[in-house]
């Protein structure tokens, strides 16, 4: 490996590149581990952070290489502890992240994003709005759960307890960027959280969910359902018309039978859409082939979208058609209503 790498983001590299690179430096090759260390255990986001290193050292990491790390650029506060984060990205991009706490039950989950922007166009999402600009590297998605969970440590005292990528874009769109940030996340050389406690969401890729069954990957599965019949699905979810349910339901049937693992649908209820009777019996039938959870949400209106949340007491009586069909079921209300806590909506401010 050349020397001649200036000025890539370090994090970019593996543990054996780092190990290559100093070797061929003249330096000890254990000093690769200890630089790795900083950049995913402790977070380091500047070398002369790095204190066991010379400064000598640091001064040559300086030349060669940069850290990529994403900036907070706006936080906003919701009155029922709901924290949303706009960062800056190194080329000028704006993302989010939000900071979920349930604090009588002391936990507290970060919801990431993978991507600026997203091409998937549902109608409904404020993301969906912006083109798809580019997949969020390893290091900025590592970087949302580190600095969020900090929000969690400041704020509230306890660490962070999950991770769900249901932020900007479409996590199995940014695929191996993906794995790697949850490899850094979970690693015992990185944060070394459980995989059994982050979920990756998507509006539904079949192939690639065969794909993380393939790769016998250890998190959790979550399908951004919305409808339980094709016709209504495609109509808010082009991404339904490659890949319809029937297509989705033998996909995810592969991933359980391959993994074993956690699988949730998350079905955001609109009024007078999708939350009648006869929708609840269609997505009971969808929920007979393989153990999985229905997280029904309250709809965060957008600007100018064709939909409004259902109503509660509707959304209650769904629920409990549901319950007495042994459909396992969450209602999630609203969060974050007095900010600009739909995904997509307080990057989309500039």
């Amino acid at each position: 490996m050349s020397t001649d790498i200036a000025q890539i983001d370090i994090r970019k590299l593996s543990l054996a590149e780092l190990e290559e690179w100093f070797v061929a430096a003249g330096e000890k090759k254990f000093r690769a581990k200890q630089v790795y260390e900083w950049l995913w255990q402790k977070g380091a986001h500047d070398f002369d952070e790095m204190t066991n290193l010379s400064k000598a050292l640091r001064d040559q990491l300086s030349t060669n290489f940069v850290i990529h790390a994403i900036v907070e650029d706006k936080v906003q506060h919701s009155d029922d502890g709901t924290i949303k984060s706009r960062y800056r990205l190194h080329d000028g991009h704006l993302i989010e992240a939000v900071l979920i706490p349930v604090v009588k039950d002391n936990r507290f989950t970060v919801c990431v994003s993978s991507q600026v922007g997203c091409s998937l166009a549902c109608t409904f999402c404020a993301t969906g709005r912006m083109k798809r600009i580019r997949n969020l590297d390893p290091g900025e998605i590592y970087d949302q759960v580190l600095m969020v969970g900090r929000q969690a440590e400041e704020k509230f005292g306890y660490p962070l307890t999950n991770i769900v990528y249901m932020g900007m874009g479409e996590p199995l769109l940014a695929y191996n960027n993906v794995l790697k940030s949850i490899e850094h996340i979970t690693s015992p050389q990185g944060l070394h959280m459980s995989p059994k406690r982050i979920t990756v969401s998507t509006a539904g890729i079949a192939k690639m969910i065969r794909k993380l069954a393939d790769d016998d990957v250890k998190f959790n599965l979550a399908l951004s359902l919305h409808a339980a019949n094709d016709d209504k699905r495609d109509e808010i979810m082009p991404i339904n018309e490659q890949n319809n349910l029937s297509v989705l339901m033998d996909s995810i049937e592969y991933f359980y039978q391959k993994t074993k693992n956690k699988i949730s649908y998350e079905y955001i209820a609109f009024q007078r859409f999708n939350d009648s009777i006869d929708d609840a019996i269609l997505l009971a039938k969808l929920c007979k082939r393989f153990p999985v959870k229905v997280n029904i949400i309250e709809y965060n209106p957008i600007d100018n979208a064709p939909f409004t949340k259902a109503d509660a007491d509707q959304i209650d009586r769904f629920a409990q058609f549901l319950r007495d069909r042994g459909v396992m079921i969450t209602v999630r209300r609203s969060r974050g209503k007095d900010i600009d806590a739909a995904c997509g909506q307080l990057a989309n401010k500039e």
